[in-house]
């Protein structure tokens, strides 16, 4: 038996090497090792809040897939569905560093990788019936066409169970072998979820909508619950298949140091407080803030909070 999970997501996580000085890759000496994954980066921030969390996927046989596994050891976050596959190496990255609230250069190393091999036999049917709530991403759906019947698998069973599902599309096109198929394969999987949490640019793409309302109604139509669009410097703008609409201001900060992660934190922000039984306002005030905590220092989960923290 399982025990009872709050969260299961589904994805990639790579070791990641962030450049210790500015600068162009090519010239940087040092780097500093860290885990990354926008499924990751999410389980990472709803473990930190206190939420059972586990975490699907496969790692290579290697200090890589070690490091992740030791990743996963020391946030709380349950690996039983993890399985480590001797055949492929655990991909990673390279990444700049940046001070000025740019978007960071990154190189990826992730092609043929471990995680790339995810398929429906990683589908464990009493492991994600312990859990009330699944959220998936555009990422882990973009690895491979195995990687995605997982994920449309995973989907379409909690929904039939009555669990939640929440999407989040995070947009990597050049993973994808065209737009067409990206916006294709993304809306199948975003008609599954309750919960639908685009960047307004990327709901454009998904729609060929202009205003965020629109966008919205595009999912509502389709049987979604609550679309929450990320507005940037704005906030988050929203709307519920209750006709339930508006906007969310977002906290202001001061200094930028790196806009990766930003989505991610929005995301444990917005899951957690419906999970907790809060309104979806509340919900996005606090995804605006985990947002803003996520911005302000480097690296991709440094600035996920605690539950203290979020309530300092």
């Amino acid at each position: 038996m399982h025990n009872a999970l709050d969260v299961i997501t589904v994805g990639e996580a790579m070791a990641m090497f962030v450049a210790t000085d500015t600068g162009e890759l090519s010239t940087v000496d040092r780097f500093i090792k860290r885990v990354a994954g926008a499924e990751l980066n999410v389980a990472t921030g709803l473990a930190r809040l206190g939420l059972k969390v586990g975490w699907v996927s496969r790692i290579g046989d290697d200090s890589f897939g070690q490091f992740v596994l030791d990743s996963l050891k020391k946030e709380g976050i349950d690996a039983s569905g993890v399985t480590i596959d001797g055949r492929y190496a655990t991909g990673f990255q390279l990444k700049s560093k940046v001070e000025n609230g740019t978007d960071p250069i990154v190189e990826y190393f992730r092609k043929g990788s471990a995680a790339s091999h995810l398929s429906t036999e990683d589908f464990l049917p009493a492991y994600f019936r312990s859990a009330r709530h699944l959220h998936l991403s555009g990422v882990a759906a973009a690895l491979s066409s195995s990687s995605y019947e997982l994920l449309d698998l995973a989907a379409t069973t909690m929904k039939a169970q009555g669990k939640t599902v929440s999407f989040d599309p995070n947009l990597r096109p050049v993973l994808w072998k065209s737009e067409a198929e990206m916006i294709e394969k993304l809306n199948h999987l975003a008609f599954q979820a309750d919960w639908v949490l685009p960047g307004v640019k990327e709901g454009m793409m998904l729609t060929g909508e202009k205003s965020p309302e629109s966008i919205a109604d595009f999912y509502l139509n389709k049987g979604v619950k609550a679309v929450v669009l990320k507005t940037g410097a704005d906030g988050a703008w929203f709307k519920t298949s209750e006709g339930e609409k508006g906007a969310v201001a977002a906290v202001k900060v001061e200094n930028v140091v790196d806009t990766v992660g930003a989505g991610d934190g929005f995301a444990v922000g917005v899951i957690s407080a419906l999970l907790e039984g809060k309104t979806l306002h509340q919900a996005i005030a606090r995804g605006n803030k985990i947002g803003s905590l996520a911005i302000q220092v480097q690296g991709d989960s440094e600035g996920l909070p605690t539950r203290n923290q979020l309530s300092e």
